[in-house]
């Protein structure tokens, strides 16, 4: 018993920084609206800082000049944040805020990554090192004092919102922000104080996180996930409920890491070595439950929006484009050097998964997180399916592609309940969970990484290897490239026939509005179910074809951040249309475009991240995206002259605009 009050102390650190970024997003919440994906990424840039500062990379100062540096720091990037980021988008959806603080995670990881590199930094400690004896087991000191700290900053803010005049006009902002801009007050000096208070606070997690987590650009920026199950329980308004449901999950998990010592808890075949991924997946299991205790709704600010959507054009000769489109690349595939083909190659396979968020998210609306680790599910199951049963091409990839669709069924259900921002915080979760939990588990997933044996039909290798070279009798064989053009020439015309379709049309209406589209008879659970069903059975499409061209797979294939950079590309391309996601796999951080800039001008990959992380913010201004406004420009008004307008989409009765 004594062991297991330890275990429970322990968790008091990190559920103090799991309620630290919980409260950062209330703030955030509270004071302008969006809901903050980037609040651990401030944190991680923090704490960076203070090691650079601290440790002689920038400079070599003594501890308290480089906290009080650091805390100006984080500051300052809450100005940058508000000015670039929270006031542009003030009058934006809440689910553009979102994405648009998507955009400042991706830009704050591939920035750390240029500029100090993967490897984490073991951060020098500003709390105390000691440990105490409780029943016999030693807890060291520093999880009571972040526990104290965030506590003192708690009721500093508790007492700050209720009793002084910032709060109670922070309050009337967000409960009416019209109302409270005729009393004459400015809810953009309040969301810039609100914003710089919640980037100090991001400060100071980042500065005591050292004292629980070693800083690195992953692990401080995913805390998101339980802070936003704190947020949650808090209804994005309570610093109290947020601080205590935080500390409780900290708390949580530390006891399921207690278990995982336990000879009763699950391993992954050798005694000792227990499953991964029990934290995230108990994190995303409380962020459900939060959701569905709070009505699966978060609470709406009164702010002044303007709801316009991406156009979602009907498609233009689809048949003849996609002839033309893939003759070009037929001919490209064996022509092209080896590296570049294999490149190409890579971007084909990469807008076949972009096709699955044109289904989820241009058609119907649905922001998800989890499509990359749907596909991850697919490619997983074909390495299984052969080496375990010897289930080759084409039945192991049709069978993991239906695997993948039922899955996205099951995650389809909470979309009946949770939709706009609230699904993609509950996608986000289940994309950690999934790749922690499942990816990483020797036992049923792929852990170190597996193999996957490249496919064959009538005898013949259609893989990489295949025997036919390009012209520059190198390998990847050209024959692998044909083979992923003829599937993603298929998907397109599908997801183009989709648009065209009366269960594309009834996609729209739910998208434009769920009430109008039930009013004009829309079966909302079936269109929401069916495209998650499509969606995720085309996202394991490009996931097997992932699988095939790398011929060897690990959890890092289907990472949550490439997840969320396939959405970031998806918004600057354009989400809505086939030329989007082509458009988009073409410029992929790892595809024919990013190569090419590599190979020619040196630029890293990660260079490539943090313009398309900036780009992303700067094209929700214009969110029809780069492809779509290229290709449909003129075209659609003049074949529907109330395309782009402000209209409902009523399904079977004419062709919808997607508004």
């Amino acid at each position: 018993m004594a062991v297991v009050v330890a275990f429970l102390l322990l968790g008091i650190g990190s559920g103090g920084l799991i309620s630290g970024i919980g409260i950062g997003v209330v703030l955030s919440y509270r004071g302008a609206g969006v809901i903050n994906l980037a609040a651990g990424a401030i944190a991680m840039l923090a704490g960076f800082f203070f090691w650079a500062i601290r440790l002689g990379e920038f400079a070599s100062l003594p501890t308290a000049p480089a906290v009080i540096l650091t805390l100006l720091f984080a500051a300052f990037v809450g100005v940058i944040f508000d000015l670039l980021v929270v006031r542009p988008q003030r009058t934006s959806t809440p689910l553009a805020k979102l994405i648009a603080t998507l955009g400042v995670l991706l830009a704050c990881q591939a920035g750390v990554v240029l500029v100090f590199g993967p490897a984490a930094r073991p951060q020098p400690t500003v709390l105390p090192t000691q440990n105490v004896m409780i029943g016999g087991a030693p807890v060291p000191v520093y999880n009571f004092v972040i526990g104290g700290i965030l506590l003192v900053i708690t009721l500093a803010l508790i007492a700050a919102y209720r009793w002084t005049k910032f709060g109670t006009a922070t309050r009337a902002a967000a409960e009416n922000e019209a109302h409270a801009m005729l009393m004459g007050l400015s809810p953009d000096s309040l969301s810039l104080l609100n914003t710089v208070l919640m980037s100090t606070l991001m400060g100071v997690v980042g500065l005591i996180g050292a004292s629980v987590i070693e800083v690195d650009p992953t692990t401080l920026p995913l805390l998101i996930v339980p802070g936003l199950a704190a947020a949650i329980f808090g209804r994005f308004t309570s610093f109290g409920a947020t601080f205590i449901a935080g500390i409780l999950i900290g708390m949580g998990e530390s006891l399921l890491l207690y278990a995982t010592t336990q000879p009763w808890f699950p391993n992954q075949g050798l005694p000792g070595i227990p499953i991964p991924g029990g934290q995230e997946l108990l994190s995303f299991i409380i962020l459900v439950i939060a959701m569905f205790i709070r009505g699966g709704k978060i609470v709406a600010r009164g702010d002044v929006l303007d709801r316009r959507l991406p156009r979602a054009p009907m498609p233009v000769h689809p048949v003849r484009s996609t002839l033309i489109y893939g003759a070009i690349a037929a001919v490209a595939l064996p022509v092209l050097p080896a590296p570049f083909r294999a490149a190409l190659t890579t971007s084909l396979i990469w807008a076949v998964v972009l096709l699955s968020l044109v289904i989820i998210t241009g058609y119907l609306g649905q922001v998800s997180v989890v499509q990359l680790a749907l596909g991850g599910a697919a490619g997983f199951a074909v390495s299984d399916f052969a080496t375990h049963f010897g289930i080759g091409f084409p039945w192991a990839p049709i069978m993991g592609v239906l695997g993948a669709a039922l899955l996205g069924f099951v995650c389809g259900i909470p979309a009946l309940r949770i939709r706009g921002v609230s699904l993609a915080v509950v996608t986000l979760a289940a994309a950690v969970a999934i790749e922690d939990f499942w990816f990483g588990n020797s036992s049923f997933g792929g852990g170190a990484g597996v193999t996957v044996p490249s496919p064959s039909l009538f005898g013949f290798s259609i893989g990489p290897n295949a025997s036919l070279p390009g012209l520059d009798g190198a390998e990847p064989s050209p024959v692998y490239g044909w083979f992923v053009l003829v599937v993603l020439c298929v998907v397109a015309l599908l997801v183009c026939n989709l648009r065209r379709s009366a269960i594309g049309q009834d996609m729209l209406a739910v998208r434009a509005n769920e009430r109008a589209a039930a009013a004009a008879g829309v079966n909302i659970s079936r269109t929401k179910l069916l495209g998650f069903t499509l969606s995720a059975a085309i996202a394991g499409v490009g996931g097997v074809l992932l699988a095939y061209q790398t011929g060897w797979i690990t959890p890092d294939s289907y990472d949550t951040f490439t997840s969320l950079a396939l959405i970031a590309f998806a918004y600057i391309s354009g989400i809505t249309t086939v030329a989007g996601a082509v458009f988009g796999g073409l410029i992929f951080t790892s595809g024919l475009v990013a190569f090419a800039l590599q190979d020619w001008f040196g630029l890293q990959g990660e260079w490539f991240s943090l313009a398309a992380a900036l780009l992303l913010i700067v094209m929700l201004a214009q969110p029809q995206g780069m492809a779509t406004a290229l290709f449909y420009r003129g075209r659609d008004q003049a074949r529907d002259p109330a395309l782009g307008s402000e209209v409902l989409a009523y399904p079977r009765r004419a062709d919808v605009s997607g508004q």
